[in-house]
């Protein structure tokens, strides 16, 4: 048995990676690699995301306005684990305020569409950065861009960028506060254990469970 084995460390192409003490699977809980394939959509490995209504195409159910080829991208990191209702708003979800009005009325004329989405501009990139914990119902607005290790809380409305270990929160969503201080976060993205090999990850998986940064950091020289 090896050591990933032995502390039960998921494999990284599992649809569904929580099993239950009986031996069956939770079929909310899937991994998002084995279940999104869209050119628009990057996720790393072991992000997962729980969503009790199964959805029949989790691409849409995450970020909704994102069709294939749009002049965006979402971009989730190794390790995230997002909640059910979580919603990313992309920027081609904008209506064109140029005219003397929002409403789109080339979406409704298909010979108009193709024109309209290749007219729209390139928005920013949506971006979750690794070990990020989305809550209930959150939302990330167009080009909001998480660092590593974010919480943010259920139902917070997120624009624009939000520093590596902060714990955001509300409508706009502002820092409640950081996880660690600034001399730790440095660290941590030195670290960077979210980039270790599996075996690695869990050989070393009680010092990240036990929050002892400077412990963790000692490892990562061996």
């Amino acid at each position: 048995m090896t050591d990933v084995e032995k502390v039960k460390f998921p494999a990284p192409r599992c649809r569904n990676p929580l099993v239950f003490p009986d031996g069956s699977r939770d079929p909310a809980t899937v991994f998002l690699t084995e279940v999104i394939d869209h050119p628009n959509i990057e996720v790393g490995d072991w992000s997962y995301y729980n969503n009790r209504t199964l959805p029949q195409d989790y691409a849409a159910e995450l970020a909704p306005y994102l069709f294939p080829g749009a002049p965006e991208y979402l971009r989730i990191g190794r390790f995230c684990q997002i909640a059910e209702g979580v919603q990313f708003i992309t920027a081609t979800a904008n209506h064109p305020m140029s005219g003397l009005s929002t409403y789109p009325f080339a979406v409704f004329d298909p010979d108009r569409l193709g024109g309209y989405r290749n007219s729209l501009p390139r928005g920013e990139d949506t971006v979750v950065g690794h070990d990020c914990w989305l809550g209930r119902d959150a939302m990330l607005m167009p080009g909001a861009e998480l660092g590593n290790g974010v919480i943010v809380a259920s139902r917070a409305v997120v624009t624009g960028k939000v520093p590596d270990y902060a714990i955001v929160a509300g409508n706009p969503a502002k820092v409640v506060r950081m996880r660690f201080d600034a001399k730790d976060v440095a660290t941590l993205l030195e670290i960077a254990w979210w980039n270790w090999s599996a075996k690695k990850i869990a050989e070393n998986l009680s010092l990240i469970e036990a929050g002892d940064v400077a412990a963790l950091h000692r490892q990562s020289k061996v």
